[in-house]
């Protein structure tokens, strides 16, 4: 599996992972404002089923990296675990120093714009690479290959599932901050994935494994 990869795609995302650390750690561990997908999944079922979030999101993950595995076979696989493993190091490297704007805390909107860059940025590399840093993004390429559908509508159709779920029991202004930056990021994760592309190139989930860089 791991001898079809090719290691500029690996380069790439492992500096979407990096980005997408850096910024979960210094803006969205700090705000409030979250993602939907995975993440909101499983605080919507700890809240109300009483479910851990640490047994929940190793089953969601799962299923949706068997989905992914399925659906755009080995070399997604080997990506992700490259992005996946990548995310992990990375987050582990930046936590080791404070955040860099503790002041985020007291700005939610900002920090949903902030986090959505760098959420939207570091998604973006990895997928355009091949690969899912997480859950929700082999959720949205594996969507995306079903449909047919651009994967930035993937991402949203998703994310806005949860997130109207979770207005059972999230603050609403709260939840605004997390619908503009679910809306952002998955308009930059489909932005980034698209550009330097010939325009006549289909631009889907699984476009981006068969692609050379």
């Amino acid at each position: 599996m791991f001898s079809l990869i090719k290691p500029k795609k690996c380069a790439l995302a492992l500096l979407g992972s990096a980005i997408l650390a850096f910024g979960l750690y210094n803006v969205h561990a700090l705000s409030g404002v979250t993602e939907g997908g995975v993440l909101g999944m499983t605080l919507f079922l700890h809240h109300w089923v009483g479910l851990s979030p640490a047994v929940t999101g190793l089953v969601m993950n799962a299923i949706c990296y068997l989905m992914g595995w399925k659906l755009l076979g080995k070399e997604f696989i080997a990506y992700s675990i490259v992005a996946g493993g990548g995310f992990s190091l990375f987050y582990a490297i930046v936590e080791q120093f404070d955040p860099l704007w503790p002041q985020l805390a007291d700005h939610p909107l900002l920090a949903a714009v902030l986090g959505a860059l760098f959420v939207g940025c570091g998604v973006g590399l990895s997928v355009r690479a091949g690969g899912a840093p997480g859950g929700d993004d082999a959720l949205a390429m594996s969507i995306s290959k079903l449909t047919h559908w651009d994967i930035q509508w993937a991402y949203l159709i998703s994310d806005l599932v949860v997130l109207a779920l979770s207005a059972t029991y999230i603050d609403l202004s709260r939840l605004g901050c997390s619908l503009l930056t679910v809306i952002l990021s998955g308009q930059i994760i489909g932005l980034v994935q698209r550009v330097g592309r010939r325009e006549d190139t289909p631009v889907k989930a699984g476009a981006a494994v068969e692609e050379q860089l």
